[in-house]
């Protein structure tokens, strides 16, 4: 019998909340699936950011071998545009792919970067940033979103996210806005949960993978809502119905893993994995600023796009670098709040004033010297915990595509991208923000029970889920299978195999349907998203 695995993608969880709501008894569901399974912490890449860390997680490489550093990736080594990320710029072998390769389908549920739908034996149904009226032609195979839209509840307005979801998760909204926004993510995740329940009964595959994204969407918001350390400033009538708001958020996902559990059989294998984990920013880091100060970045207007007490971070800036900045006077910029990362300019025909081949390595070197010395006026302590450069970190064939520098801060936050009078502020109140150490957590008939396991990697996943369906592990896949994890009987009975990568694991191998043909509206619609991010003036 073909063995079945189910994963469950729950972006942006942490063992520091789902611990207190499992001994609350606001997730009873999984904390008993905890004790009869193995649960470990599960550290992510650099950055640990949602793109990079699921494609780490679904191909079992490292970002300077998959090429997703970020939401955005440079045009060319020596280019300063971006451009917004597809499936398509995944530049290696899914596990997905492999598996086909060996028999086995797969139904992947709002997986980032899944559009344009690639084309495996199984059902995809995308997520991310992509407009709803899309999702018809996102859907593989043909023909499937007119199956799903005879779903009860079935609403693709809200099915599929976009920028101004993401912008308001990471900039913030107004106050009577935040019930209402908790509440449609707990609709979206009962969808999705609808169309996974749907193809499992209808058509059920080897492998369902499938991505809950409002834990991440709901902590980046509401982080001081469901993190006991703050429970002290929430006082107000108002504070306290976000505060259950946000537990309700919970207590669905509970009834949903549950759910999912049961129609998977006990004969299945579950794994629940979060990109990253999650803990508080207390205040921003205003990188370009700070460059700025230090005379290595200069705005074309003489001020740069101001913050605000709704705009943050900068995501509604994002790709307007190219416009803003002064290129004779700019050697270094940040152009995306999401990655951490900071790019030299470098000399050349095109960058007359940019930092000559001679000079980058001392320039680099004296970036990371005063970055590393950068303290919090009012804490004193460092805002920056890491700097790294690219090829510590990036190492692979995408290697010039990537930033020369990357950050971590102090407190795990993001950078901001924006102009302000000072490079380092306090924020009001502190808001989610990501963490490395995720969350790892499985059950299954060669899985141990009720064990805690040492800390493993984003990039041990993908190993485990082929070894869970009875496949051998390809070569250079950069994680293992984590043998600990698994009942010594079960590893006896069917030993870890190896395989050498098949010669196209290098490039996607089975490539994206054509690209969608798109009507007038829709077309109009993403010229609007476009804009509010800076692509087109």
């Amino acid at each position: 019998m073909i063995s079945r695995t189910v994963l469950i993608g729950l972006d942006g969880a942490t063992f520091s909340i789902l611990d207190g709501l499992m001994e609350d008894g606001i997730m009873p569901f999984l904390k008993n699936f905890v004790a009869s399974g193995v649960r470990a912490d599960l550290r992510s890449v650099v950055p640990a950011l949602t793109p990079p860390a699921w494609t780490s997680l679904m191909t079992g490489r490292s970002p300077g071998h998959h090429g997703i550093f970020d939401f955005f990736r440079k045009e060319s080594p020596q280019s300063h545009y971006i451009g917004f990320l597809t499936s398509r710029d995944i530049g290696c072998e899914t596990i997905w792919a492999f598996m086909n390769d060996h028999g086995r389908r797969a139904t992947l549920l709002n997986y980032p970067l899944t559009f344009p739908a690639p084309s495996i034996d199984g059902y995809v149904v995308p997520g991310g940033w992509m407009p709803w009226r899309q999702l018809r032609l996102g859907c593989h195979p043909a023909g499937l979103y007119d199956r799903l839209k005879t779903l009860p509840g079935f609403n693709p307005r809200e099915l599929a996210m976009d920028a101004a979801h993401e912008e308001k998760a990471l900039e913030g909204c107004r106050q009577d806005e935040y019930e209402d926004w908790i509440a449609l993510h707990i609709r979206r995740e009962q969808q999705w949960v609808n169309i996974l329940r749907y193809l499992m009964q209808t058509d059920p595959v080897e492998m369902t993978a499938i991505v809950f994204d409002g834990v991440d969407k709901v902590q980046h918001l509401c982080w001081r809502f469901v993190d006991p350390r703050y429970a002290y400033t929430v006082t107000s009538p108002w504070e306290q119905r976000v505060r259950e708001r946000c537990l309700d958020y919970f207590r669905e996902l509970d009834d949903i893993l549950a759910q999912i559990v049961r129609l998977a059989g006990p004969e299945a294998t579950v794994v629940l994995a979060s990109d990253h984990g999650f803990g508080p920013q207390v205040r921003t880091f205003f990188v370009n600023t700070w460059l700025e100060q230090h005379g290595y970045l200069a705005w074309a207007d003489g001020e740069g796009p101001q913050s605000s007490d709704t705009a943050v971070l900068g995501m509604g800036h994002l790709a307007r670098h190219v416009f803003l900045l002064d290129w004779e006077r700019t050697k270094a910029y940040a152009p995306t709040p999401s990655g951490n990362g900071i790019h030299i300019v470098r000399s050349d025909e095109d960058h007359l004033y940019g930092v000559a081949d001679a000079e980058y390595e001392p320039f680099r070197n004296h970036l990371m010297v005063g970055l590393r010395e950068l303290k919090d006026p009012l804490s004193g302590e460092p805002v920056v915990a890491q700097v790294w450069k690219c090829e510590e970190v990036f190492a692979g064939p995408y290697l010039e595509l990537a930033p020369d520098l990357t950050l971590e801060l102090q407190d795990g936050g993001l950078i901001s991208i924006l102009a302000s009078e000072t490079a380092v502020a306090p924020r009001p109140q502190p808001s989610g923000t990501h963490l490395p150490q995720g969350v790892f957590i499985a059950r299954g008939p060669a899985l141990r029970r009720g064990a805690r396991l040492p800390e493993l990697s984003i990039l041990d996943v993908a190993p485990l889920l082929l070894y869970s369906l009875g496949l051998p592990v390809p070569t250079n896949l950069e994680g293992r299978v984590p043998t600990e994890a698994l009942e010594p009987s079960a590893l006896q009975a069917q030993p870890v195999q190896l395989v050498a990568p098949s010669e196209s694991s290098t490039v996607e191998p089975s490539p994206p349907q054509a690209g969608p043909v798109l009507d007038e509206e829709a077309e109009a619609e993403i010229l609007k998203r476009l804009q509010a991010l800076g692509y087109v003036e």
